[in-house]
């Protein structure tokens, strides 16, 4: 259409030059001028005629070349996979790609001079975020620079899609807008890979904060990379003294090489290790772990080591009481079955032997050695007869410093003999507590005992009594050997004894008496340092204390 209006333009001028210039001719050139003013004329006609079809020409291939760079242009927007649009300075659409009028819905429509919101009365369904696309327009003009921000797109059959949108505002030098160049790229995909990222670090996060176990991570050097909040609460170090060091350097000589065997096996096969690991609290408590070895496996290359470690200190104390307790009910039914049976010809023994003595003064060292070692069977029968009787305890109220006087007074002749002093602190009042008195007795005898043979001459056995709300505590103190720590691991197994002549019965006794009392014995000891053995009693048994809550209410 263009290209008509030009020719016809062209004739209409042409002719208008002929007609008009021959006429101005005749009217006033004169006539010995008129050829040279009709060749002048030619010859400008020529000039601008050539001049006229050379601006046409130019014109035609600036319009050629702008129509094949926005042909490229189209192309390049259109193969890209984001939606590209451009506006002008008032937020009319320039040019937008198929990417973008198909994701708007406005494919058929004539979208060129139009604004968002003009073209919102074409589509359904995304009328508002079209509007919405001014709102936001105006901010990337406000801002005066490049922005970024990521826009949802909810879509006809309930889901919705994710944009991460670059708008960049064009300004005239004199700073009023030129244009505004949108690019969109669909990171739906991306978004919903990275929510299923983060909600599997939560739950690992979830795991290893709340599991109440011990988590450690370890890097393939065995260092030790993190490790969860249980470990303050369960050893009572601060996760700080731990994150960073070796384990080698953390784990007691007895377990080290374990442990690092077992590590290094995860390494070199991927696969799980158990093994189990003592450890000491802050407070000097030891703690077992139960742990279990795996490795971390990242892009099928082991990226290091995870650890759970499972505090099984109580359970392990559990099973050993439950040990001694079958060797003690093993002993019971020894004794209950063989006790009787020795004792009956052991007091036949003992008379003939009597007899013997008196009779026969000749061999009289050998007589007393014979009554000595039969005196001796007889009180390990006793012994024994002790554990296997069951024992129904009736509680009466008694003074504690009396029972530890009247052992003191029993003991105090034997201690005399090999020059050790007995020394107790006499509290200023009673302390009466609910108990077995005779029973009590014989634990203390037992304690004392030890204590007096395990001290040399010249050293104090001090026995100190302290009562704490329901509870009161003994502490039998001696200066003596101490006792080592395989034998403090052993103390009351039946028949296990350091003594040359002990049998192991007398602290298996005392345990026994001791846990009838529902108290507690534990020993503290060094070799060539002495020994202090802690005993803690109830003042008042639950069952007498349930009968004076109900007589009270």
């Amino acid at each position: 259409m263009k290209k008509k209006q030009y020719v016809l333009t062209f004739f209409i001028l042409s002719i208008t030059w002929i007609f008009g210039t021959n006429y101005l001719l005749k009217l006033y050139a004169p006539s010995e001028f008129v050829a040279i003013i009709e060749h002048t004329k030619e010859v400008l006609y020529v000039l601008l005629a050539g001049w006229f079809f050379y601006f046409f020409i130019s014109k035609m291939e600036e319009l050629s070349a702008s129509k094949e760079e926005e042909a490229r242009l189209s192309t390049l927007i259109n193969s890209m996979v984001d939606f590209v649009n451009f506006k002008d300075g008032e937020g009319r659409w320039i040019q937008a790609n198929n990417f973008g009028l198909k994701l708007f819905d406005i494919e058929n429509v004539d979208y060129r001079g139009k604004k968002d919101s003009e073209l919102a009365e074409y589509s359904n369904y995304f009328s508002d975020a079209l509007r919405y696309c001014e709102i936001s327009d105006e901010e990337a003009w406000k801002a005066g620079g490049i922005i970024r921000v990521e826009e949802v797109l909810p879509q006809p059959d309930g889901t919705t899609k994710t944009f991460d949108t670059i708008k960049v505002p064009l300004f005239n030098e004199d700073g009023s807008r030129q244009g505004l160049v949108i690019m969109g790229r669909d990171i739906t995909e991306r978004k919903y890979v990275e929510t299923l990222l983060e909600e599997s670090r939560q739950q690992y996060r979830s795991l290893f904060e709340y599991s109440p176990d011990i988590v450690s991570m370890l890097d393939l050097n065995g260092t030790i990379t993190n490790l969860n909040p249980q470990f303050e609460r369960i050893t009572g170090y601060s996760r700080d003294e731990y994150i960073g060091k070796n384990l080698a350097a953390l784990i007691p000589d007895s377990h080290r090489q374990i442990v690092l065997d077992k590590v290094a096996n995860v390494v070199e096969n991927h696969c799980p290790q158990m093994f189990e690991l003592e450890l000491q609290h802050k407070n000097g408590k030891p703690l077992i772990f139960q742990s279990t070895s795996l490795p971390i496996i990242v892009n099928d290359k082991i990226a290091g080591i995870i650890c759970n470690s499972r505090d099984v200190t109580e359970l392990r104390q559990t099973e050993e009481r439950l040990r001694r307790t079958d060797k003690l009910s093993v002993v019971g039914e020894l004794s209950a079955s063989v006790a009787h049976e020795i004792r009956n010809p052991l007091t036949s023994l003992k008379g003939l032997v009597q007899l013997l003595q008196m009779e026969d003064e000749k061999h009289q060292l050998y007589y007393q050695i014979m009554i000595d070692e039969l005196n001796r069977i007889n009180h390990i029968v006793s012994e024994l007869l002790l554990l296997a009787k069951p024992q129904q305890i009736k509680y009466t109220e008694a003074d504690l410093q009396v029972i530890l006087h009247d052992v003191i007074s029993l003991l105090k002749s034997e201690a005399s003999l090999y020059n050790i002093q007995i020394e107790f602190q006499v509290q200023s009042e009673p302390v009466m507590i609910e108990c077995e008195p005779n029973q009590l007795k014989q634990l203390f005898i037992n304690i004392l005992k030890n204590a007096i043979e395990a001290s040399s001459a010249g050293d104090a056995v001090n026995i100190t009594l302290e009562s704490f709300d329901n509870n009161v505590t003994v502490v039998v103190k001696d200066q003596g050997v101490g006792i080592s720590k395989e034998l403090l691991e052993r103390i009351g197994e039946p028949f296990y004894s350091s003594k040359e002549k002990g049998t192991g019965l007398g602290m298996t006794v005392s345990f026994k008496i001791v846990q009838s009392h529902n108290g507690t014995i534990k020993f503290r000891s060094e070799p060539d340092k002495g020994t202090d053995v802690i005993v803690q009693l109830p003042i008042k048994h639950a069952d007498k204390m349930k009968r004076v809550e109900t007589s009270v209410n």
